[in-house]
């Protein structure tokens, strides 16, 4: 499988987990705003390669919101499962937000990253409008 690819698991509580380079990426379809949400911690683990991923989102959240940065501060929570099972608020940000919230992080897998969220953004532009509550499951064959 293509890493970059956009991939969707359904998974047993109606969340969606994506795979970017194997590694889990939370998200969350909104049917009101017609996008994905993903968990930025789980964003920042990937780029990072950090043992401590949510400290990492804590201190670089503190220090954009010193600078006034607006993807910050437009920053929704949702409930996602946690590794525990259970449901926390956890921090998201739709395609354009952590475009631009990749820009503080330096990585060498910000570029490849930036090509798979693009490619999410396409496949919901790709999506027929009859396919009943717009939610679908991506696997290997091109949708």
């Amino acid at each position: 499988m293509n890493p970059l690819q956009f991939v969707t698991v359904k998974n047993k509580n109606m969340r969606d987990i994506k795979l970017f380079e194997s590694k889990k990426v939370r998200s969350q379809w909104s049917e009101e705003d017609q996008k994905w949400y993903f968990s930025i911690v789980d964003v920042v683990a990937i780029l990072t390669d950090s043992p401590d991923a949510r400290n990492y989102w804590k201190v670089l959240k503190h220090r954009l919101t010193k600078e006034g940065n607006e993807s910050v501060t437009n920053c929704n929570q949702l409930k996602m499962q946690s590794a525990d099972g259970k449901f926390y608020k956890t921090d998201v940000g739709d395609v354009e937000q952590l475009l631009r919230l990749i820009q503080s992080i330096p990585s060498p897998k910000a570029e490849p990253f930036k090509q798979w969220l693009r490619e999410a953004r396409n496949e919901v532009a790709k999506v027929p409008s009859w396919i009943e509550g717009k939610r679908f499951v991506l696997f290997n064959h091109g949708l």
